[in-house]
């Protein structure tokens, strides 16, 4: 995979301006950049979240986040496209996943930006643990993320529309 083209997992916190700066160096072709940045929610299922703590399996995490990001480079004409995971202990409002593509055109990009965020949820090897006031509980998947995942493999999905 070239350089455009990269996933990492880390615990450290990330800095979307610097992770943008460092995605567009150098890229005057693309005419567009999606972006996505998912968070620590401070309430889950109607409970106040204190911390969120992410397991992965180091290895098998990584190969399967450059695998969605390659089957969206086989559906979209990306010039790029950065995935950053963070596991962890988090705390709500911290960043947890970041998500760039680059395209010549915004369709593309927005699309597989979607793509590649509706597959790292259902797909990526992470495992979840929510501390509230309760304790500490286990998050599965959910129902939302599934659908959103196999809408890409529906007929007319958004990209053949």
């Amino acid at each position: 995979m070239t350089e455009a083209f990269s996933v990492r997992v880390q615990s450290e916190a990330f800095d979307f301006g610097q992770e943008y700066d460092t995605f567009v160096l150098n890229d005057a072709a693309a005419g567009a950049v999606a972006s996505f940045v998912g968070r620590v929610r401070q309430e889950n299922d109607q409970t106040p979240v204190r911390a969120l703590s992410l397991e992965h399996y180091p290895g098998m995490t990584e190969k399967v986040m450059l695998q969605v990001v390659n089957q969206a480079r086989e559906r979209w004409p990306l010039m790029g496209a950065r995935v950053v995971h963070r596991v962890g202990r988090l705390e709500p409002g911290d960043n947890i996943v970041l998500v760039l593509t680059s395209s010549a055109h915004r369709h593309a990009a927005l699309d597989a930006c979607a793509f590649i965020m509706d597959h790292l949820k259902t797909q990526a090897t992470f495992w979840k643990k929510e501390t509230t006031s309760a304790g500490q509980r286990w998050i599965k998947g959910r129902d939302t993320d599934r659908l959103a995942q196999a809408r890409w493999h529906a007929e007319n999905t958004p990209d053949e529309q």
